[in-house]
């Protein structure tokens, strides 16, 4: 999910930069210098995103199977067994 969300961050704020620069009448060295910066720090910010997210979604996916395991009644481990010890 983090290579997702940089993937999908990083060249969203280049392309972005990259225009508002052109549009903007900058010079192409600044402009490009700008983008570069803003695909680094965007990507950088997607991934910490991206891996938050993450870690949020397995630690919810995992205490969620917690709950349910300790919900489950106590009984013989499988019906066959049951009948075989009667």
């Amino acid at each position: 999910m983090a290579r997702t969300y940089a993937g999908f961050l990083g060249p969203l704020a280049l392309v972005i930069s990259l225009a508002r620069g052109l549009l903007g009448g900058g010079s192409i060295d600044a402009v490009l210098w700008a983008g570069w910066w803003n695909l680094l720090v965007f990507a950088a910010v997607g991934g910490a995103i991206g891996w938050l997210a993450e870690r949020i979604v397995a630690d919810a996916v995992q205490g969620r199977i917690a709950a349910e395991l300790a919900a489950r009644p106590t009984g013989p481990a499988s019906p066959g067994k049951a009948a075989a010890a009667g």
